[in-house]
């Protein structure tokens, strides 16, 4: 039979306290691409098409368990308590699967850059218990596979093995499959008579063959099964999650001068022929269309940028932010859930919260959407072709009329009706020969101090 005909689930291993990353953050939510690593896990267990996942978490993180319960509800949620080893961990779950019959893999919520590709090959058989090798470049304290023949024979921890084993170089992922009832059945076999006390989940497989089940191996690439344990190691897989990124959009047709100082989040989307100069930085929610330009420095999030506008260089977007066709964000100017239509622009120093901009409405240097109280967010409203002068204020709620103008250094208050020439500033006044006076008074003054 294959994999087709039967349901699928995922186990996520996600318990582990993490204490070599020195956080208090969990280490399954340190993020990698801008999305924590558990949701990594998750999302390749649903693009697999599993219709149950569950995730063992530990008693000691509360924030881990709070995590799965807003993505997948309560039901997801297996508790191993106290922790007794991976074995023990996958038989937290049984309890929470139920009555599901199918196939299930076990995978773990620290491995961030494991994809549903990755994992697809170890359904291909539904009879027996499949695992995930690969070839390490330093197989160090990784467990060796030991194969007998096309079947695997044991998955032997590198404490425990001779010389021969040691010197195999395929090794153990961790990441296993088999049927759900098969898995649970060897499971309640397995002892915890070793060094540790605890259950390994890798017993399973000479388990397996003791009951003439078959024990299979699919490779997978040493950068996919990535685990990540410290600091270190999550840099790294940043580090491979940029470089895979950067590749992609490349090969799209994706214009980057120097693509190894772009940094893009999990689900950027940037469309061909756009230009990415040096070091920006892209957080989740970002949507860039064909023939943008974003210039050096700039960060955008949650944001989407039209075709032919331009952005920075140093401007910010924040979420809500939304560039129609050819508008223009310049120079140090941040703008948050504001809609900018076609042409219109913001060249300078601006900030520009919670609004909108009309097509071809140019806002000044200097110009703020004074939009929040000390309690509520207000919206500002700038019409079509108006022009905001440098160094404004524009205190809302208000509303600017399409065609008028704001004179430079205002704070307007009210609303401007279309076509108007709004101005609110104090008048400018003259003192004849005053500072020529003053200067010659400072000069001598210093003068006589420095005798």
């Amino acid at each position: 039979m294959t994999s087709t005909q039967h349901p699928r689930a995922a186990i996520i291993l996600a318990a582990g306290q993490g204490t070599r990353m020195k956080s208090p953050l969990p280490k399954v939510l340190h993020p990698v691409g801008g999305r924590a690593m558990l949701d990594h896990a998750i999302d390749a267990a649903e693009a697999l098409g599993c219709e149950r996942i569950v995730v063992v978490v530990g008693a000691h993180s509360p924030a881990v368990r709070d995590h799965v319960v807003k993505r997948l509800g309560g039901d997801a949620i297996a508790v191993q308590d106290p922790p007794l080893g991976t074995g023990h961990a996958v038989r937290a779950a049984e309890a929470v699967l139920g009555d599901f019959v199918g196939q299930v893999v076990v995978t773990y919520g620290d491995v961030p850059l494991l994809t549903a590709a990755d994992l697809a090959p170890v359904f291909a058989a539904n009879d027996g218990v499949t695992v995930i090798g690969f070839e390490a470049a330093d197989p160090g304290a990784y467990g060796r596979l030991v194969m007998d023949g096309d079947q695997l024979a044991a998955i032997t921890e590198a404490k425990e093995a001779s010389p021969e084993v040691l010197a195999l170089t395929t090794c153990n992922s961790g990441v296993m499959a088999a049927p759900v009832g098969l898995l649970f059945d060897l499971l309640r076999e397995v002892r915890n008579d070793n060094a540790k006390g605890e259950y390994y989940l890798t017993d399973v497989v000479e388990l397996a063959r003791t009951h003439g089940a078959p024990t299979r191996v699919v490779m997978a690439a040493e950068d996919a099964v990535m685990g990540v344990n410290s600091q270190a190691e999550l840099a790294v897989a940043e580090a491979l999650f940029q470089t895979a990124r950067r590749a992609t959009f490349l090969a799209e047709g994706v214009t980057m001068p120097a693509p190894d100082t772009v940094h893009f989040a999990f689900d950027t989307e940037v469309g061909g022929g756009t230009l990415i100069e040096p070091y920006v930085v892209f957080g989740p929610g970002a949507k860039i269309a064909s023939g943008a330009r974003i210039r050096a420095f700039s960060h955008i999030e949650g944001a989407r940028v039209a075709a032919g506008a331009e952005v920075g260089p140093y401007a910010r977007l924040r979420p809500g932010a939304d560039l129609g066709e050819g508008a223009k964000v310049g120079n140090f100017v941040e703008v948050k859930n504001v809609a900018m239509g076609p042409g219109a622009k913001a060249n300078h120093l601006a900030y520009l919260g919670d609004g909108e901009v009309g097509p071809k409405a140019n806002i000044g240097a200097g110009v703020i959407f004074c939009n929040y109280d000390g309690f509520f967010k207000h919206r500002t409203t700038v019409g079509e072709g108006a022009f905001i002068g440098s160094n404004s204020a524009l205190v809302a709620p208000v509303s600017i009329g399409a065609g008028a103008m704001v004179g430079s250094g205002s704070v307007i208050v009210a609303d401007v009706a279309p076509g108007d020439l709004a101005l609110a500033r104090g008048g400018q006044s003259f003192k004849p020969g005053w500072a020529t006076r003053f200067m010659e008074t400072m000069r001598a003054k210093k003068a006589a101090k420095a005798k």
